[in-house]
């Protein structure tokens, strides 16, 4: 079983800081505020986001891509500065809480808990430490840099499983967890299950109407999301 968590939204919030720092960035780079109005950034991969805010803000596309290097390196500067003073990013309700029910079933199902998100390494790694989250919890990972496609992250982080494992799974063994519409088209554009949990941006009505395999309010009813989790791979 491998259950692939999103990141900002399902395992944490970050007050905003993620765009903050996105346009403070850029403003470092170009010398003038940038605007993100009509951005739709939940549930997008990094590298796509700073080429629609370049977009945006009527910036040519051959020199944001000559610009992604020194602005990723700015991006991550300005928020691990942000984070450092604490009270920013936090633990989303009962995410602490399943991370440890899932890692606790292990010997018996067995499970992995894997990052299937749109971020940075450098800056996901930023937040899910800022909000206590370690990344010792998780086996394996797949980061926004690597696909042009958010659902090519899926096969990704399968073979990095396989690979560790040993062990093939079928789609239905993995469980992508995210908070937005884009996490569940990952699950049924591979086969997977989605849990999809309203804690981000998208409201469950939406969620629901997407197709989710299950919808969650958020994620502290432990012992029923483990047992659905695990259900089929038992």
């Amino acid at each position: 079983m491998l259950v692939l968590f999103d990141v900002d939204g399902t395992l944490l919030l970050s007050k905003g800081a993620s765009l903050r720092c996105y346009r403070a960035a850029a403003k470092e780079l170009f010398g003038r505020e940038m605007a993100t109005d009509g951005m739709q950034t939940a549930g997008g991969l990094d590298p796509l986001i700073w080429r629609a805010l370049c977009a945006v803000n009527g910036i040519d596309a051959a020199l944001a891509e000559r610009e992604h290097g020194r602005f990723r390196a700015t991006y991550a500067r300005i928020l691990a500065a942000e984070l450092a003073g604490g009270g920013v990013a936090y633990a989303l309700p009962g995410v602490p809480a399943l991370l440890d029910a899932l890692c606790d079933a292990a010997p018996a199902a067995p499970v992995h808990v894997g990052l299937l998100t749109g971020n940075y390494p450098e800056t996901g790694r930023l937040k899910l430490e800022a909000a206590g989250i370690s990344m010792d919890r998780f086996a394996v990972a797949a980061w926004g840099d690597e696909a042009e496609r958010r659902p090519d992250l899926v096969p990704l982080a399968r073979g990095r499983h396989e690979r560790r494992s040993g062990r093939a799974l079928r789609p239905e063994q993995v469980v992508i967890v995210g908070d937005t519409p884009h996490d569940v088209a990952c699950a049924r554009e591979h086969g997977c299950r989605s849990l999809a949990v309203a804690t981000g941006g998208s409201p469950r009505a939406e969620l629901e109407a997407c197709g989710a395999s299950r919808v969650v309010d958020d994620l502290s009813p432990t012992r029923d999301i483990l047992d659905w989790v695990l259900g089929p791979g038992r």
